[in-house]
């Protein structure tokens, strides 16, 4: 990765300090701080002279919450499991992906719900990037047996030494895995239960929980957290700046993986040949290469994924593992809204 931990953890925090970076006035795209890479729209900016302009969000709640309180823009990045949310609130439209020449070569893994492309061929939403959670360790602190099970999140030992994503899907993921659950799709209240009562255990042990990549790569680097459930980008970076880290993601209950990607948002008041221009930019082979190296997720299109040196998958996190994996696809509505009640209770300490 070529940012480091610390520069990574400036541009972040600048970045969310702003409410949009001022480029080009003809397309506003709502993103994650972090993915304003020239690398990966470079011909939108070879076309018009300019990138996007960009405003972020922190978490995908937050987005959903701003966009359906009547922000505009004319794109935005969401993780899959938020797309029913934005299709049933009306936000949305389906793309035109004769518009889109790279639609063919998308993994056809990330499109299969309906949600994403309906039975009348509506594609609601184009999936582009992806990557893994799992236990990100200090090395020289924590042996190897101690992380070979997610219960390390609930391990005395580490009280006040872990960290844990502010993020009701990334948490309910580690939940369920550790408590044997492999599909959140089809979830009995005996289970949702189970999950909520190791994670109010784990809730011991937490440090603090992180918000971004950056905080938590902090976090690690300072040593004030051993353990953490971590997106695969922030070890990189910590890799990269020689912190002693690892990432253990086959733990016996396994490790999860997720998908984000965009969304058309209706009525956007920029121009819709940018925004094609825009994504067929992003969905380009030569977008997956600086994907991974600059940001250490993985691209939907197949193409772009063969550019990649398999050592450089291996250190970023992206190959394949021989455990259990809880896919963070689209789950019910009404599921996701009981989990991130019930996490901001066991947060609060009840």
């Amino acid at each position: 990765m070529k940012t480091s931990a610390l520069l990574l953890a400036g541009i972040a925090v600048a970045a969310l300090s702003a409410p949009a970076r001022a480029a080009d006035p003809d397309l506003t795209i709502f993103d994650w701080a972090g993915f304003e890479i020239p690398g990966l729209f470079q011909p939108y900016i070879d076309k018009y002279g300019d990138s996007p302009t960009y405003a972020f969000f922190g978490d995908d709640d937050e987005a959903y919450q701003k966009l359906a309180s009547g922000f505009k823009a004319d794109a935005a990045h969401p993780c899959s499991q938020m797309i029913s949310k934005y299709k049933d609130a009306g936000l949305i439209e389906p793309w035109d992906v004769s518009k889109i020449p790279e639609f063919k070569n998308i993994d056809p893994k990330y499109l299969n719900s309906k949600i994403f492309v309906d039975d009348d061929k509506n594609v609601w939403y184009l999936p582009t990037d992806w990557g893994a959670t799992a236990i990100a360790y200090n090395p020289d602190k924590v042996p190897a047996e101690d992380v070979a099970s997610l219960n390390v999140f609930v391990n005395p030992k580490y009280a006040g030494r872990t960290s844990l994503p502010d993020s009701s899907d990334d948490v309910w993921a580690l939940a369920y895995l550790a408590t044997g659950v492999t599909d959140w799709t089809n979830v009995t209240d005996e289970q949702f239960q189970a999950a909520a009562d190791w994670l109010r255990e784990a809730n011991k042990n937490v440090q603090s929980y992180w918000t971004d990549p950056s905080q938590q790569a902090q976090l690690m680097a300072s040593g004030e957290v051993l353990v953490a459930w971590s997106w695969n980008d922030g070890v990189a970076y910590l890799q990269d700046d020689n912190y002693p880290v690892a990432f253990q993601r086959e733990a016996k209950e396994g490790s999860s993986t997720w998908f984000c990607g965009f969304v058309n948002l209706k009525d956007g008041p920029g121009s819709e040949e940018k925004l094609y221009d825009f994504m067929n930019a992003w969905l380009r082979p030569e977008a997956g290469p600086v994907l991974v190296d600059e940001i250490g997720y993985g691209h939907t299109n197949t193409e772009a994924m063969k550019l990649i040196p398999p050592e450089q998958l291996e250190t970023a996190g992206l190959t394949e593992i021989n455990a259990p994996i809880l896919a963070q696809t689209p789950n019910s509505p009404e599921l996701r809204e009981k989990q991130l009640a019930e996490f901001e209770k066991i947060k609060a300490g009840f």
